[in-house]
C-alpha cells in the first residue's frame, strides 16, 4: 500500500478520535487562548518598558545571521525573541483548536470561526510586528500592534463563552431575564473601553517608554491625551455603575451579576493605576499593570456585553 493511499485511512482514524462534542479539551483550549492572548500584551509591555524593542534588530530573523537571539544581544534580545516565541505558541493553540472542532465545524460554525479568525490573525499579528521592528519602532505601527492584540482578547473572551455555553445559541442553561436597558448599556460600556484603549495608544506613543532609546515618538501633547484618554475611562465606569445599580434593584443573580461585578474589579483597579502612575513619572512597573489592566478590561467588557445580548429581556418589570 503507497503512502498516499494511506492517508485517507489515518485522517478518517483521526477525525474519529476528535470530539463530537464541546468536551473539556475545547474548553480548555479556549481558555488557553484567552490566557495566551492576555500574556502576549504583558509580554510586548515588557518588550516595550525594558527598551527591548530592537533586541531582535531585523525581521523574520532575530539577527541577519541568526534566526534566534544569542548571548552577545544580552538581555534585550532574550526579551525580544521570547515575545516572539509565544506567538507561535498561540498559533499552535489555534491551530489545535480548529483540529479539535473539525468534527463540529458545521454544527459549532461559531467556535470553529472564532477559532480561524484567532489562527489568521495571528501571522498578521506576526507581520505587523516585523513592519514595527523594521520601522525602528514607529509609535503608530507599535499601537496598531497593540490593538490587534486587544481585538484578539475580545474574540477570545467570545471563544471561552461559547465554548462554556455561557452565551451564543447554545446555551448550557437559562439565563435570568435581564432589563432591557441593560443591552445599550453593556453595549456602550464595550465601545467606550475600546476608545480608551486606542487613546491610551496615542498617549504611549507620546510617553517615554519608546522600546528603544533612539525609537521615534508622535510629537503630540502627551499631558492634553492623557486627559482625553480619560474621558472614555470615565464613561466606562459610570456605566458599570448604572449596570451595578440595575443588577441589585432588579436582584439579578447568576452569571450576568458576576460579570458586572468582574467589570466593576477591573474598572476600579484601571483607574487606581492610571491616577498613580499619571502623578508618579509613569513608571514602567505601573505602566505594565495598566496594559494588563486594559486586556482585562477588554475581557470584562466584552464578557457583560456578551451575557446580555444571550440573555432573555424582561417583558415587564417586577412587582417590588
Amino acid at each position: 500500500m503507497t503512502t498516499a493511499s494511506r492517508l485517507p485511512q489515518f485522517a478518517g482514524r483521526l477525525a474519529s478520535r476528535l470530539p463530537r462534542t464541546v468536551d473539556v479539551r475545547v474548553r480548555r483550549l479556549a481558555v488557553a487562548s484567552l490566557i495566551g492572548q492576555t500574556l502576549l500584551v504583558v509580554t510586548g509591555g515588557a518588550v516595550r518598558l525594558t527598551s527591548s524593542g530592537l533586541g531582535c534588530p531585523t525581521w523574520p530573523r532575530c539577527t541577519s545571521d541568526s534566526l534566534v537571539n544569542t548571548p552577545a544581544m544580552g538581555i534585550h534580545g532574550f526579551i525580544e525573541f521570547g515575545n516572539r516565541l509565544l506567538t507561535f505558541a498561540l498559533a499552535a493553540v489555534a491551530a489545535l483548536m480548529l483540529v479539535y472542532l473539525w468534527n463540529l465545524r458545521k454544527e459549532r460554525r461559531d467556535l470553529f470561526l472564532l477559532a480561524l479568525g484567532l489562527l489568521a490573525s495571528i501571522p498578521a499579528q506576526a507581520i505587523i510586528g516585523g513592519v514595527t521592528v523594521l520601522t525602528n519602532l514607529n509609535p503608530w505601527v507599535v499601537g496598531l500592534h497593540f490593538l490587534v492584540s486587544m481585538a484578539l482578547v475580545v474574540f477570545a473572551t467570545l471563544l471561552v463563552n461559547r465554548a462554556f455555553g455561557r452565551t451564543g445559541r447554545f446555551l448550557a442553561s437559562r439565563p435570568a431575564a435581564l432589563p432591557a436597558a441593560l443591552r445599550p448599556v453593556t453595549a456602550a460600556v464595550a465601545l467606550f473601553s475600546a476608545a480608551a484603549v486606542m487613546l491610551g495608544v496615542v498617549v504611549t506613543g507620546a510617553g517615554p517608554h519608546a522600546g528603544d532609546a533612539d525609537a521615534p515618538r508622535n510629537d503630540l501633547d502627551w499631558d492634553l491625551f492623557s486627559h482625553i484618554h480619560a474621558v472614555p475611562a470615565y464613561l466606562v465606569t459610570a456605566g458599570t455603575l448604572v449596570a451595578l445599580v440595575l443588577v441589585f434593584r432588579r436582584r439579578i443573580r447568576g452569571p450576568f451579576r458576576t460579570a458586572v461585578l468582574a467589570l466593576l474589579g477591573v474598572t476600579v483597579l484601571q483607574a487606581v493605576i492610571g491616577f498613580t502612575q499619571y502623578y508618579n513619572g509613569i513608571p514602567a512597573l505601573l505602566v505594565a499593570a495598566h496594559m494588563l489592566g486594559a486586556a482585562l478590561l477588554m475581557a470584562a467588557s466584552t464578557n457583560a456585553w456578551d451575557i446580555a445580548h444571550s440573555s432573555p429581556l424582561e417583558t415587564s418589570r417586577p412587582a417590588q
